[in-house]
């Protein structure tokens, strides 16, 4: 267990004149015209954004937001030279499991308001108490109020993963589970691999199931349900897809896959360039991540606020706005190793939760993982616990029932 010294009580109190500052760009926004009638087809529609800039401009709370998130206990700690945030709420059940709740990219802590009461006071949510957990939920090295990243390799998922490990250790916790989609997916399954004695388990939302190659580039353009390539090949084994599993590898490699995935791209090649208008303009940031939260929620559901209440939208986005940290969030995809190579099962416990839109391929999930629990949602989506907390906590609680 750590000392006083290494852990501190945290509260969020963003300063008068930032908020201000905010305000004051977003009254002076200079928008480009934009073509009728092709809706999202060219990315976020001008006439969309206007209203939501507005809104966040004379409507939004941010005071109100922050008081609630002040409510629940927060925390602050240097792990190698880096702070790390957290939030820590601890079960009122005695015998609650540890779970770590890692979140992904655009998102951050925030993402897990909506689970925290039912996860973590089952019997106070109409619940049964025997599954209750105590919640760590780290904003992830170079996300929110952990700051910046200082040095280059801090924002890959592999060293996010350390740092994780050794908070769960600092905290007291030599036994606990593991839960993340996006990069917190791949978080919470690093884990599995270099803290392998301490996890029960791997909870999954949306796994991330990323075709390997064997280097040449081509390859990947070559896709077609007709002539697939092989995931496993490297390894000399032949994968066997599904039906689902064929038309998501369409998704995934076809042409539209460009389209779908070009923000990767840039984040992965050009980082710092993009950086540098999303910290002069409040309103491209606010354009480059409700972009992605129309993309990756609810296919079904046009508008990103229908399917993610908006307040959290806002919330999340101003977070990133108020730390001054988009740039360190996105050398996650510089500075990741593990994204489409072949990666060492754990053998730990994993568990899959696949929500509407989310591409995940079984075949390649059995051969990441040790699945023993893969379950299909027609509802919710990419951002599970802000899109369908309800199945979340539900798949979450049966997983772990089993582990404990």
């Amino acid at each position: 267990m750590s000392t006083e010294q290494d852990i501190r009580p945290f509260r969020i109190d963003i300063a008068p004149e930032q908020i201000d500052d905010l305000h004051a760009r977003l009254a002076n926004i200079l928008w480009p015209d934009e073509l009728p009638g092709v809706g999202w087809d060219y990315g976020v529609p001008v006439s969309y954004l206007k209203q939501l800039a507005e809104y966040w401009r004379t409507g939004y709370d941010w005071r109100a937001q922050e008081a609630r998130l002040n409510e629940i206990p927060q925390f602050v700690t240097e792990i190698d030279g880096q702070t790390v945030h957290y939030l820590h709420v601890r079960s009122p059940e005695p015998d609650a499991l540890p779970l770590v709740l890692n979140h992904g990219w655009p998102g951050s802590f925030i993402e897990f308001l909506d689970v925290i009461g039912p996860l973590s006071d089952p019997r106070a949510h109409g619940g049964d108490p025997a599954i209750a957990f105590h919640l760590v939920i780290p904003s992830l090295p170079g996300f929110a109020f952990s700051g910046p990243t200082r040095r280059v390799g801090d924002g890959g998922t592999e060293r996010y993963a350390q740092v994780v490990a050794e908070l769960m250790s600092r905290l007291g916790y030599d036994r606990y589970g593991a839960q993340g989609g996006d990069a917190g997916g791949f978080v919470s399954a690093e884990l599995g691999r270099i803290a392998t004695e301490h996890l029960v388990g791997i909870h999954l939302n949306g796994p991330i199931t990323i075709p390997t190659w064997d280097g040449d580039a081509d390859q990947s353009r070559e896709y077609s349900a007709e002539n697939s390539w092989d995931s496993a090949a490297s390894a000399g084994t032949e994968t066997e897809y599904s039906e689902a599993d064929m038309a998501r590898l369409e998704v995934l490699t076809g042409p539209e896959s460009y389209t779908r995935y070009g923000y990767a791209m840039v984040q992965s090649g050009r980082p710092q360039t993009l950086a540098i208008g999303m910290h002069d303009s409040p309103v491209a940031l606010l354009s480059w991540i409700v972009d992605i939260f129309q993309r990756w929620t609810n296919p079904a559901i046009e508008l990103p606020e229908d399917a993610v209440d908006r307040d959290a939208i806002l919330t999340n986005v101003s977070i990133y706005w108020f730390t001054r940290t988009f740039a360190s969030s996105i050398r996650l995809y510089r500075e990741s190793n593990s994204w489409g190579v072949q990666v060492k099962n754990s053998g730990v416990p994993t568990a899959g939760a696949v929500f509407a839109g989310d591409n995940s391929i079984r075949a390649l999930a059995d051969q990441q993982h040790t699945i023993t629990r893969w379950t299909e949602y027609d509802r919710g989506g990419h951002f599970a616990a802000m899109e369908a907390p309800d199945l979340l906590v539900a798949d979450i609680r049966e997983f772990f029932r089993s582990l404990r």
